[in-house]
């Protein structure tokens, strides 16, 4: 008998203790560890959102019990969330927000797609090869690469998307100080950091289409075009709908692009929805505030997983029909 079947056994014989009891036992301290890096922050944020927190009155008292109470801020109610929702700084914000999950998903699909194709194409040589490198983005530093293509977009003359279009006779544009070229920017650089994953999801559905079905549509007379959109695409729509839902949750979370290109410049015109919150909290010491946005952010996000998931039938599966 091993030593947790032991353990269950006498766990067991305690008068008290049912045979589940006993079981549910060994899973309060991942339950504890649960609470205290996951569960409790987020109950304290919500704390905080019904709250005038700022840095001059949360951190007022002394010790840490002191901050865990909110230290001297009082309650304001939905003071917080009345002030977010009709901020038309938000709703600017929030529109960016989707528009920019909407855009740069379709990029990372069209992407990904195209690259899969390639890779599995028995015509392509070296495939193995270039599938190795497909997967480099994933291996540096979010910050790094960021910081990268932020130089290949600078405003200035040896920005290399301006020496580009140098080349074609093109004037140098202000990239990262005009709103649209600044979303531009901010697309093509989630594109690279989350298409890897989207092949790598991809190729394995297309590994796993039956060879059958393009041989049955070949004597039938399909084309390659008339294929890829009868055979191919309903054969790996479900792992690739699964693959955009949680990139577009990715997407909708992001901070690092825009904070690092032009901090959402210019003027606030690019500002995603994280950004809006950050600044609300760090740059103008408004935490509730701050606090707020957070869980307007969490409860959108988790309705459109929600609504996606359901609609998708994919809690049955990826691969089910």
């Amino acid at each position: 008998m091993s030593t947790a079947s032991r353990v269950v056994h006498r766990l067991e014989e305690v008068p008290f203790l049912e045979s589940r009891d006993a079981s549910l036992l060994f899973v309060l301290p991942g339950l504890f560890v649960f609470s205290t890096f996951m569960l409790f922050p987020v109950l304290y944020l919500i704390g905080v959102s019904f709250t005038n927190a700022a840095p001059s009155n949360l951190f007022a008292g002394e010790g840490v019990f002191s901050v865990m109470t909110f230290g001297e801020a009082t309650f304001v109610g939905l003071q917080n969330y009345t002030d977010v929702l009709t901020d038309p700084e938000f709703w600017n914000s929030f529109g960016v927000t989707w528009l920019f999950v909407a855009t740069s998903v379709a990029l990372k699909i069209c992407l990904s797609l195209g690259v899969a194709l390639v890779v599995t194409n028995e015509r392509v040589r070296g495939r193995r090869l270039m599938r190795s490198f497909i997967i480099l983005p994933m291996g540096l530093p979010a910050i790094f690469t960021i910081t990268v293509w932020r130089g290949i977009f600078s405003s200035a003359e040896f920005g290399l998307v301006n020496q580009v279009l140098g080349i074609f006779g093109a004037e140098s544009v202000a990239w990262l100080s005009t709103r649209w070229p600044a979303f531009f920017a901010y697309n093509i650089t989630e594109m690279w950091l989350a298409y890897p994953f989207m092949v790598i999801i991809t190729v394995s559905a297309l590994q796993d289409v039956p060879e059958e079905l393009h041989e049955a549509a070949t004597v039938d007379g399909a084309g390659l075009i008339s294929r890829f959109f009868h055979v191919t695409l309903p054969s790996i729509k479900r792992p690739v709908l699964f693959a955009s839902i949680l990139t577009a949750a990715a997407s909708f979370q992001q901070f690092l692009i825009p904070y690092v290109f032009n901090q959402g410049g210019p003027a606030r015109a690019n500002e995603l929805i994280v950004v809006y919150g950050y600044r609300e909290a760090l740059s103008f010491s408004e935490y509730g505030r701050g606090a707020a946005v957070s869980l307007i952010a969490v409860v959108f996000i988790g309705a459109f997983m929600w609504i996606n998931v359901k609609r998708g039938k994919l809690a049955d599966g990826v691969s089910d029909e």
